[in-house]
């Protein structure tokens, strides 16, 4: 699991916390740039991403992928830790692969957020 600490110019900080398949999924999908300018989107809007139904409070946002622009571009599942400031970037994928998480994925994405952050 890798974590990063990010601030903006404006001292906004979000910790930023990647599962292993995450980072491979996202060093695959984007460039370095890309990645840094969409954590700067949710830095200043962590509860952008769409709430996932029955998820447990994890959410779906569009990124965009080298001329793909967002609505081609990939699919960022992640749960943000409103109380500290925290966000937990679970899985990347491109649109063309699937549009959404089936159920059995969101069972079990919103029970490695239970016990990752409720212990539960």
């Amino acid at each position: 699991m890798l974590v990063f600490l990010y601030a903006n110019e404006v001292y906004i900080f979000m910790l930023f916390i990647e599962t292993s398949i995450f980072t491979k999924q996202i060093k695959s999908l984007i460039s370095d740039e890309q990645y840094r300018e969409f954590q700067e989107e949710l830095l200043l809007q962590p509860d952008k991403g769409a709430l996932i139904k029955n998820g447990g409070g994890i959410r779906k946002i569009r990124c965009s992928q080298s001329n793909k622009g967002k609505s081609g571009g990939i699919r960022v599942i992640y749960y943000w830790v409103t109380e500290d400031d925290q966000i937990f970037f679970l899985v990347a994928y491109p649109k063309s692969v699937k549009d959404n998480l089936t159920d059995k994925e969101t069972n079990i994405l919103r029970q490695l957020v239970k016990e990752q952050f409720h212990g539960k």
